[in-house]
């Protein structure tokens, strides 16, 4: 892997994470991310759209007019979000009827158009969808992390709604024996809690690693023999 491609990959997962360090495309991470399942769903099928869509753009960006590119921009990703929301309707209607609304509200998710914009007009069609899946998938992993807390404390369950996707899978792969459940982690205010705890994580583990890097090696003298 040639040093692009590795910091694409980095900026994607870690440095500029649109979740938790850029904090993008904030109504869908606190909306939809009451379980895993979910958050995994949304997030994974952002990451296609925002493939698909660097993708698309990098190759025709030096044709399309700098006046319009904007709306240009926004209706290649009004399509793409259409093909993804049509075969989620088509192959896991149940999970379709779970996210709503926030399948199509992707077109309008200003992290798929701030990469368009920011990085496929400038770059090759390759890098622009490695860049583009790579900072989907980072969002992927913010919302998995976020709804599997949200659900564990606040129903007591691993990977609920996990028969949504896979009609053969269990509703859920564990449950908390007598456990009544948390119903502030699956409020709106526990979605807030649980952002701020990944965000403050990320940061402490930021300022552990600068630290180490600025803390100067002790110089040891070789004992002298006698």
């Amino acid at each position: 892997m040639s040093n692009l491609y590795k910091e694409i990959t980095i900026n994607g997962l870690w440095k500029q994470n649109t979740g938790v360090v850029q904090l993008l495309g904030l109504c869908p991470t606190l909306a939809v991310t009451t379980t895993a399942v979910n958050g995994l769903s949304l997030g994974f099928a952002t990451a296609l759209v925002m493939a698909a869509a660097n993708g698309s753009v990098s190759p025709v960006r030096k044709f399309v007019p700098n006046e319009i590119r904007v709306p240009v921009f926004i209706l290649v990703i009004a399509a793409l979000v259409t093909v993804i929301d049509l075969a989620i309707n088509g192959f896991a209607h149940s999970l379709h009827k779970v996210l709503g609304i926030f399948i199509p509200l992707i077109v309008v998710n200003c992290i798929v158009l701030a990469r368009v914009e920011s990085f496929a007009a400038k770059n090759s069609p390759v890098h622009s969808m490695l860049d583009g899946f790579m900072m989907g998938l980072g969002l992927t992993l913010v919302l998995g992390l976020l709804g599997a807390m949200r659900e564990f404390v606040g129903k007591g369950t691993v990977l609920s709604g996990l028969d949504l996707v896979f009609s053969s899978m269990p509703k859920q792969l564990y449950t908390i024996p007598d456990y009544h459940g948390f119903l502030l982690a699956v409020l709106p205010p526990g979605a807030f809690l649980g952002l701020g705890t990944l965000i403050a994580l990320r940061n402490w583990i930021e300022i552990r690693k600068a630290a180490k890097i600025s803390t100067p090696t002790p110089n040891l003298k070789p004992a002298l023999s006698h």
